[in-house]
């Protein structure tokens, strides 16, 4: 008797999900590509409002502001932009959550944890595409951002 075809359970399973299987890893890929790209924007946006506020910045070194005042005021200006990008991706992901479920093995389409875990990841990584153009405002010197006008 010859036994023919024999297969391992494991390859059995994994040539059954291999298609959401690469579903699930293109995703990812490009949800890692969205968060990049979304980082950069927030750095540029950023860039472009500290550039636009050199000669408000250097005012306020010039009358006594410290570098630490100045810090907080550009990442405050981002934290703001940030929590009104992520209430609104929040409210737009709790929109679309019903073509995701079939997808979704073993985690409810709305997770609070998942929901919550995203939002606070994407406010670090905006917080941290922020810092760059607040450190630059940090060291604006007064003297030249009011001779810059």
């Amino acid at each position: 008797m010859i036994v023919s075809g024999n297969e391992s359970e494991e390859d059995i399973v994994a040539r059954s999900i291999a298609s959401q299987r690469f579903s699930v890893i293109l995703l990812g890929i490009f949800a890692a590509m969205a968060l990049l790209l979304a980082s950069i924007g927030i750095y540029g946006v950023l860039s472009y409002l500290v550039a636009q506020r050199t000669q408000e910045i250097g005012v306020r070194m010039a009358l006594g502001a410290r570098h630490v005042d100045v810090l907080r005021l550009v990442l405050v200006d981002g934290a703001r932009m940030m929590m009104v990008g992520v209430a609104i991706g929040v409210l737009a992901a709790l929109g679309l959550t019903h073509w995701m479920s079939s997808m979704l093995f073993g985690v409810t389409p709305t997770d609070p944890l998942t929901f919550a875990v995203v939002a606070v990841v994407l406010c670090g990584i905006g917080l941290c595409a922020c810092y760059v153009p607040a450190h630059r405002a940090m060291h604006v010197d007064p003297i030249l951002a009011l001779r810059h006008e």
